[in-house]
């Protein structure tokens, strides 16, 4: 439990380190070797390669993180428990979703649209060069919402079952679905597998999300009311079968309507809107979509602190 605890506190305070030897970017780096290797290997076959690369690169990072917190503990187990906590906060992405939105923000506040256009292209994977100021705005709130889910609840509930040796094994997971989950001609085979199975991974985080929102939102004094109206309604207005739930009920708690047509790589895609466009969407919409973000990630946390503790009850 105290790893938990000290990976969530960490997060906020400190948020994701930008430099070059972050965890996460060489389990990405792991997984473009494996992707080449098995590409070759399987060049006739790539949904087979894309579903090995998965196994190997997934195992791989498991052991490994169970390896190095077992040598550790073997000289000490406080040394280990904190060694666990900084590979949780490495998995965690709390303050880093409000960072990433609020620089989209600041040019937004500074009428500069070609530089929120610019700030937010690092963080969507839409075209924003023909954004206008609420399409930004929504595309931040959306990014919040939709990362909520696999950037802080679901590495929380995996670390709440099986510690950071799982919490990793889920950040490779979504990792791969972030690397090869497009459908495009490059991945439509090999990611297949990629994809589809970070959705049975973020299955149960993604509808938590929706209900922590929810609770979050009464909380805060939101329309919680709204928020659980809306959730139970749009909560699969996506293709993806997880992304909505959180979106749907932040939209409802904000009071704004989220979704709809985008365009990716040129080409415009159509999406169902979630949420009523009831309110405009404006900064303050941005930082209430904050509030929502910090107290149900903290409310996701004591989930994961009880989960870890019913576990510990019954082994």
């Amino acid at each position: 439990m105290k790893e938990i605890t000290i990976g969530f506190i960490l997060d906020l305070i400190i948020g994701d380190p930008q430099n070059p030897y972050h965890p996460i970017r060489f389990i990405g780096a792991l997984c473009k070797k494996l992707e080449s290797f098995f590409r070759s290997r399987f060049k006739n076959n790539l949904k087979i390669a894309g579903l090995v690369t998965w196994l190997v690169a997934v195992f791989s990072v498991y052991i490994l993180s169970s390896i190095i917190l077992w040598v550790i503990g073997y000289f000490s187990w406080s040394l280990a428990t904190i060694a666990a906590g900084v590979m949780i906060y490495f998995c965690i992405s709390t303050k880093a979703l409000k960072v990433e939105g609020l620089k989209v923000v600041s040019f937004v506040l500074k009428d500069d649209i070609e530089g929120a256009r610019k700030q937010l292209s690092y963080i969507v994977g839409r075209d924003t060069m023909n954004l206008d100021k609420e399409a930004i705005l929504r595309a931040v709130i959306e990014t919040i919402a939709e990362n909520m889910a696999d950037g802080v609840i679901a590495p929380l509930l995996y670390a709440g079952i099986g510690g950071a040796p799982l919490a990793f094994a889920y950040k490779a997971v979504n990792t791969m679905d972030s690397m090869f989950g497009y459908k495009n001609d490059e991945y439509m085979d090999f990611g297949f597998f990629p994809a589809k199975i970070d959705d049975v991974f973020n299955f149960i985080p993604a509808r938590l999300a929706g209900y922590l929102t929810v609770a979050a939102a009464y909380l805060l004094g939101f329309n919680g009311e709204r928020s659980l109206r809306i959730y139970n309604r749009d909560k699969f207005n996506h293709s993806s079968p997880n992304s909505a739930h959180p979106e749907a009920a932040f939209a409802g708690a904000l009071g704004v309507r989220l979704g709809g047509a985008n365009y990716y790589f040129g080409k415009l895609v159509e999406k169902p809107t979630i949420g009523d466009n009831l309110e405009d969407i404006t900064v303050n919409k941005v930082n209430e979509a904050n509030k929502l973000l910090y107290v149900a990630s903290t409310m996701g946390w004591l989930v994961a602190l009880l989960i870890n503790k019913l576990i510990y009850m019954f082994i």
